[in-house]
């Protein structure tokens, strides 16, 4: 393989180095620092070991057989961050951390080659690599505390405060879990992301629960080179733009010993105070963004040797030399050796065998194991009757949506003591519409808090939480604000078992208050009535619950769900359904149910993906879900007293769907009516019209839906919004 400049330059720089007097390798390498002359000889292999990993990267990628070029060059001086944590410090890390990803494995008791087959099967795309295998190229491993992120530009950052967050209230409500109670966050990223939404989130709450007082032990590390991808960030931003809050460290990446005792500082204070920091460090990026960058399109030749001579390879060599403890013999010799063993490596990696199937790839995406999730959820607790002051719901009469909910989350926080509830306003006032009213009372803040006001931070705590042994219960107050942070359930929750082979998963139940029809209170942003974006989202459970006595057994079962099998879940509570008490005429309680007690729990239980359906007509079936439930209903008794004989299917699950119910629903009628209160395009019903034709359905479909309109304010949202009337219409032209 031909040699670029960064290899060249290595080489000429060592070799001109001038030996010094030796030190003794077990006192501090240089005045001045607490870096030993033998923890530096060490460190530098981990170094080496990373910059050539990015050499035979890019080799592989010239054989055909390499699929990621992305390197850590000139960032290697996270491998002195690495030696300042502890093997049991989670940590989140950016796409330039081979050296501390090398180190931390050797840390760990692992040997050295094993670390570098690590990177290189994950280069190759090979099945075997330990993390991903083969899906992505992350930097990962469940034995090293190493949670693995995917390339979206610091969306990992409100995880990491979750994470730490996680770890003290773990400690507090005196729940087990895999981080030790002393241990500390760390998060990784450029400079370029630190500008990012996703990292003012992180940064923002991290500096908001330090003011409160709350103990939140996450170390952040900005590895600033000064470029995003081709984009200049101006130099001292990063320490201008800082958090004041955030006990800042500052150090050169590029010198070994530097930043070896910033971030032994850092790390001290964190672990000690439980308290954030933010470790700026320079670094300078060698090699270009990634193999087709062509930086000489962007960056004078005067700006790329200018970062050739701060190269920290180059630098960590000069101290070992001129501590008279290598020579530059000796390190070029180590390089050489190094580089042909690692080639090989390389060429092994990429013979290993690679996914050959869609059921491989898709395995770990989002196991399922139905009857384990029937049997969790049917766990109550023993002391129910107190979490309840003595009234328990079953004794109560019939309920309301909101009602079912309420004691559904009563019973679940009274099981589960590392259950949280949490989001805006669901603590003292008890959410928005009531449904959380009484749960901090009962359980104590520990378990159910307010949030500060940001979609990404409530999402962010979740995903730490749920990765740290914790049932996180999140809150997102409506439907419209989701989109604010729908990445973190996108690129965060919904990867994390894809890209780690279940070894890391985000176990969570995100509730939303949901949909249109609200009475007196209109408007788009809490009438919001759009879920595409969540349906194709692979993986993900999207619930939407219109009865009662569904919404207490759904909700239990996405609990068990979340519990057994990691699932993450979006429970779509329709909010002009939470206080509903009448089904046909005013004063009939139709739209309430009771409570079911825990020795019903069993037969009542809805697994996911099951349908509900109401009637035995066999001349019309109507598929809904939500607040469409009952208006279908209603229609259906319209229309049965007209002489036709319909039957309402409750679809229940939006994701995955129900299709096996939906499929025998349609054949027992021939005629399928969907009433989507959802848009017209992008909507519900176009997933079912789909399913039905991929069935070889061969009977009678229609559609009715809400316009393709944002919701406006009052009785003009009516003509926009899926009624009772299109219904009845769509229905009697379906059977005429």
């Amino acid at each position: 393989m031909a040699r670029d400049t960064v290899e060249t330059h290595f080489a000429e720089a060592v070799a001109a180095l001038s030996p010094g007097a030796p030190r003794d390798p077990g006192l501090p390498v240089r005045e001045g620092t607490s870096l030993t002359g033998t923890r530096c000889r060490e460190l530098f292999e981990f170094q080496l070991g990373s910059r050539l990993l990015d050499i035979a990267a890019r080799w592989l990628r010239e054989q055909g057989e390499g699929f990621y070029t992305i390197g850590s060059a000139g960032h290697e001086g996270n491998a002195a961050i690495a030696a300042a944590l502890r093997t049991t410090d989670p940590a989140l890390l950016h796409y330039r951390s081979g050296a501390f990803y090398l180190t931390r494995s050797a840390m760990a008791g692992r040997l050295p080659e094993e670390g570098l087959r690590d990177v290189l099967l994950g280069l190759a795309a090979a099945a075997e690599e330990p993390i991903a295998g083969g899906r992505h190229k992350v930097f990962g491993h469940p034995d090293l505390a190493v949670i693995p992120q995917t390339s979206t530009i610091a969306s990992h950052l409100p995880r990491a405060v979750g994470v730490a967050f996680a770890i003290e209230r773990a400690r507090q409500l005196g729940v087990a879990g895999p981080w030790p109670a002393d241990a500390i966050a760390v998060c990784s990223f450029g400079d370029a992301s630190a500008n990012h939404a996703s990292a003012l989130s992180g940064l923002n709450t991290a500096a908001y629960g330090r003011y409160q007082g709350l103990g939140l032990p996450v170390l952040f590390v900005c590895e600033d080179n000064g470029l995003g991808i081709s984009v200049r960030t101006p130099g001292g931003w990063v320490e201008a733009a800082h958090h004041p809050l955030l006990k800042y460290f500052k150090a050169d990446a590029c010198d070994l010993a530097d930043v070896h005792d910033a971030a032994t500082a850092a790390a001290e204070h964190v672990r000690t105070h439980r308290s954030p920091a933010l470790l700026h460090v320079g670094t300078v990026r060698l090699m270009g963004h990634a193999g087709s960058d062509v930086e000489l399109s962007y960056r004078t030749k005067r700006e790329i040797n200018a970062d050739l001579e701060r190269d920290p390879l180059v630098t960590t060599a000069r101290l070992l030399v001129e501590a008279g403890l290598a020579t530059p013999d000796e390190l070029l010799l180590r390089y050489e050796t190094t580089r042909e063993y690692l080639l090989k490596m390389a060429m092994e990696s990429s013979r290993r065998p690679r996914l050959t199937s869609a059921a491989d790839i898709m395995e770990p995406l989002a196991p399922r194991t139905p009857e384990t999730v029937a049997t969790a959820s049917t766990v109550a607790a023993p002391s129910r009757e107190k979490a309840f002051g003595g009234r328990l719901p079953e004794n109560e009469g019939p309920l309301t949506l909101s009602q079912a909910i309420n004691r559904t989350l009563t019973d679940a926080l009274a099981a589960h003591p590392g259950m949280l509830v949490f989001g805006e306003d669901v603590a003292r006032k008890g959410g928005v519409y009531g449904v959380t009213r009484g749960l901090q009372k009962r359980f104590g803040a520990g378990q159910v808090f307010d949030t500060l006001l940001d979609e990404q931070t409530v999402l962010g705590l979740a995903l730490g939480a749920g990765v740290s042994g914790l049932l996180p219960v999140p809150e997102i107050q409506y439907l419209a604000y989701l989109h604010n942070a729908l990445d973190q359930i996108r690129g965060e929750a919904a990867t994390l078992s894809f890209f780690s082979r279940g070894a890391f998963r985000n176990p969570m139940v995100v509730r939303v208050a949901s949909y249109a029809y609200q009475k007196g209170f209109g408007g788009h942003f809490h009438n919001d009535n759009s879920i595409a974006a969540l349906r194709d989202i692979p993986g993900l459970v999207v619930a939407s619950p219109a009865r009662p006595d569904d919404a207490a057994s759904m909700l239990r079962t996405c609990l068990a769900a979340a519990r057994t099998d990691g699932s993450v879940c979006v429970f779509l509570e329709p909010i002009a359904l939470y206080n509903t008490r009448d089904l046909f005429d005013d004063g009939d309680n139709g739209w309430l149910s009771p409570y079911a007690p825990p020795a019903r729990w069993a037969e009542t239980h809805v697994p996911i993906g099951r349908a509900r359906s109401y009637g035995d007509g066999r001349d019309l079936t109507i598929v809904t879900f939500g607040n469409g439930v009952r208006m279908s209903l209603r229609a259906a008794v319209k229309l049965t007293s007209e002489g036709y004989g319909c039957r309402v299917l409750d679809l229940r699950w939006l994701s995955p769907l129900p299709v096996e119910d939906l499929l025998r629903a349609a054949e027992l009628t021939g005629r399928v009516l969907i009433a989507d209160e959802t848009r017209r395009t992008g909507g519900v019903s176009e997933g079912i019209v789909a399913e039905l034709l991929d069935a070889g359905f061969t009977g009678r479909v229609a559609r009715v839906a809400s316009a393709d309109s944002f919701i406006p304010l009052g009785d003009a949202s009516k003509h926009v919004l899926l009624t009772e009337g299109e219904i009845e219409e769509a229905a009697r032209k379906l059977l005429g």
